[in-house]
């Protein structure tokens, strides 16, 4: 079992934006979510943990390891799956796999060779092992990505924004496979993707603005407003008018109208009918974001 303790980690960039601001979370082994909008500081803290940048202040470490003093040792132990996965032109599966290993430091050939067909295998890619990973759909260069990210068996497996694009079916395939993983080992899951979190995740944070604005149980956070959210058809020229007089935590648009969700204490009436909350609530009621159409 694998202990990640972050403590007071902030991150401002020359810009003056303030990327990371006294981040502090505490893992163990497990899928583990976090959730934010685009720009929340989730790519900023994960690359912080990657060696990929540096922090102004705070600590990290990993075990015994200090992530921010020991950058080489840490690298022996992580894996990483970036936004954008960028793979080699007309190199094949096995060959890019081959090249990452050789890279980590796994020199024995026929070790390598070993590695690379049970990686392969666990991806469900070994029959596709001499095509071109340039031609692979989202799905399966996501699934070479993880299978990079195994190499040299991490105790820390970072994947951010992993499942961007990818068709449902893809999405599900690369859902089994992280569960998979994170049996043994601390995986964090940064994403936008609310439903990222709920299928895979028994703990998660959410963050905005570089601050941790939750952190806790999926579950537990959903249970926390029950009986609070509640939801409404509006037209879209009364979108306004509503967001002045309702707490409205998220919109969206159901055949062509906006279908609102309000955070409140009490039954606002007004033809509102109460539901039951969902992760989503959970993430637009943290994040305090409406998003409201005009």
């Amino acid at each position: 079992m694998s202990i990640l303790k972050i403590n007071n980690l902030s991150k401002t960039y020359p810009s003056g934006v303030k990327a990371l601001d006294n981040v502090s979370l505490e893992l163990e082994n497990g899928m583990f979510g976090l959730l934010g909008p685009n720009g929340a500081g989730k790519s900023s803290l994960m690359r912080t943990l990657a060696t990929l940048q540096e922090a102004d202040s705070g600590t990290a470490t990993l075990d015994d390891i200090d992530i921010l003093k020991q950058p080489a040792e840490i690298r022996k132990v992580l894996g990483y799956l970036p936004q954008e996965f960028g793979v080699y032109p007309r190199i094949t599966a096995e060959q890019l796999l081959n090249h990452l290993a050789v890279l980590k430091g796994i020199s024995n050939t026929s070790e390598r060779k070993e590695l690379v067909k049970y990686l392969l295998d666990k991806v469900n890619l070994y029959e596709k092992r001499n095509k071109s990973v340039k031609g692979f759909s989202g799905g399966m260069k996501q699934r070479v990505g993880i299978a990079q990210a195994l190499i040299g068996n991490p105790k820390l497996v970072i994947v951010d924004e992993p499942t961007a694009g990818l068709d449902p079916g893809e999405r599900n395939r690369f859902y089994n496979l992280l569960a998979d993983v994170g049996k043994d080992v601390i995986v964090i899951l940064s994403t936008h993707i609310v439903d990222d979190v709920r299928e895979l995740c028994t703990n998660m944070a959410i963050m905005n603005f570089g601050e941790i604005v939750y952190k806790g149980a999926p579950q537990s956070a959903i249970e926390a407003l029950d009986g609070q959210v509640f939801q409404k058809m509006v037209s879209r020229d009364a979108l306004n008018e509503y967001a002045e007089n309702y707490q409205i935590i998220s919109n969206k648009m159901v055949g062509g109208q906006p279908l609102i969700h309000v955070l409140s204490e009490t039954h606002p009436q007004n033809g509102f009918e109460q539901v039951k909350p969902n992760l989503e609530d959970v993430f637009f009621s943290k994040i305090n974001t409406a998003n409201v159409l005009v």
